[in-house]
């Protein structure tokens, strides 16, 4: 089958860095370490697995800094490579193992990438802490092998498919999945909106976990899909009050507004003028940006985890308000955590999804996500911006990549189109 795999070599990450920013054959080419071509499509690793074919597969922020090795090293560990890119999948049923219940062929399904106990091929009794809880993002085994063969070889290491040596991603023809992986979607919900399921998922995530949310006002930072996301996410959620989303661009703006948004501002005097308004007073240090005291956002959700942005969201925060971390911060240099201490706040992370607490029960986020699409029927896909052909990955890479210029949010790849 066809696939966009991609490769991590010392010599490629050194040449990635170097020469990244001068050549996009150093980053999305043959020299990076991406090959579209042939691979071997596995076989059903045990009877409770399924054979899929990819229909739409997203591109996401985190495939492009590890394209252009701007993610930190410290995940390395618990991925494997060669890997057929891609986690973000919308695919149908096309082949089922005997002991599969809660599937049938020709369904439409969202695959959840995140590698669990059970599918390494442990016991519900040999399950980590972290998957008897019902969190399988942070498997306490994912840099281990399973014990589960693919082909004849132990499963890789790996806390994801799109990562994972043995696990070919959406950025293929077809792939295999374990039943756990697989959440059927409604007839009501187009491609591009259930193609969106899992970056949506991270923000219900992150806004499930935000609970209770108090009277607002919450601040949003960012305009990518994992932000736009969160503004819906909050709202699905039960989120009454203010939402202020502070974004770039005009066709990103009108979006965050149709998903539950009530004021958008852009970063600098808008953003400035937004914390004045909760009341606050602003103060100019000797040296560095200026500071506030009283007013400032109880609840804010940094959804690019820069330098910048996290410095802001310290410096825009109420006292013992709380600051919910998205963007995937890795390695930042200079940052001042002053605001950290000095007002109390409460910083917490959010990664994938897993099993939360849900109008009376215990349902996976991407189920969750799903209902409330349906229910909501929220005009998500206008996210969707650009759609190209597998064979088109590199023109889709660039695409996804300078969002400036080509005013992308989300593109997906079709392995179907030709």
């Amino acid at each position: 089958m066809q696939a966009v795999s991609f490769n991590v070599t010392i010599p490629r990450y050194l040449l990635g860095k170097g020469l990244g920013k001068l050549t996009k054959s150093a980053v999305f080419g043959g020299l990076s370490g991406l090959h579209y071509g042939e691979i071997t499509e596995p076989s059903l690793p045990a009877d409770d697995w399924v054979r899929l074919e990819i229909l739409q597969a997203g591109i996401c922020g985190s495939d492009v800094g590890t394209l252009t090795f701007k993610s930190s090293p410290a995940m390395e560990p618990f991925s494997s490579f060669p890997a057929v890119l891609g986690h973000e999948i919308l695919a149908r049923v096309v082949e089922v193992g005997g002991a599969v219940r809660g599937v049938e062929l020709g369904q439409r399904v969202a695959v959840s990438p995140v590698i669990s106990c059970r599918m390494r091929g442990f016991r519900v009794e040999e399950e980590c802490s972290s998957c008897n809880a019902g969190w399988p993002a942070t498997c306490e085994r994912a840099g281990e092998q399973g014990t589960i063969l693919v082909g004849d070889e132990p499963l890789l290491r790996g806390m994801t498919v799109g990562y994972h040596g043995s696990l070919p991603g959406g950025w293929s023809e077809r792939m295999v999945a374990h039943e756990t992986q697989l959440f059927p979607v409604d007839d009501s919900l187009n491609d591009r909106t259930a193609a969106l399921i899992e970056p949506l998922a991270v923000g219900m995530h992150a806004a499930l976990g935000s609970r209770p949310f108090g009277s607002g006002p919450a601040l949003v930072i960012g305009s990518g899909p994992i932000a736009l996301g969160t503004i819906w996410s909050l709202r699905a959620a039960g989120y009454q009050g203010e939402i202020l989303a502070q974004i770039k661009r005009d066709h990103e703006a009108e979006i965050a507004i149709s998903l539950g948004a009530s004021e958008v501002v852009s970063p600098g005097d808008e953003a400035r003028q937004a914390i004045v308004n909760t009341g606050a007073s602003g103060y100019m240090p000797i040296l560095g940006n200026e500071v506030y005291a009283g007013g400032g956002f109880p609840l804010i959700f940094d959804c690019v985890g820069s330098r910048q942005t996290i410095e802001q969201a310290l410096r825009f925060s109420a006292p013992r308000g709380r600051i919910v971390m998205l963007g995937c911060a890795a390695e930042i240099r200079k940052i001042d955590l002053t605001f950290m201490w000095a007002r109390e706040l409460d910083v917490k992370g959010y990664v994938c999804y897993g099993i939360e607490e849900w109008r009376g029960e215990r349902k996976h986020t991407f189920q969750i996500t799903h209902d409330m699409l349906v229910e909501t029927a929220a005009p998500v896909q206008e996210m969707v911006t650009h759609v190209y052909p597998l064979a088109q990955y590199q023109q889709a890479l660039s695409t996804a990549a300078m969002r400036s210029k080509t005013g992308s949010i989300k593109v997906l790849l079709d392995p179907t189109a030709r």
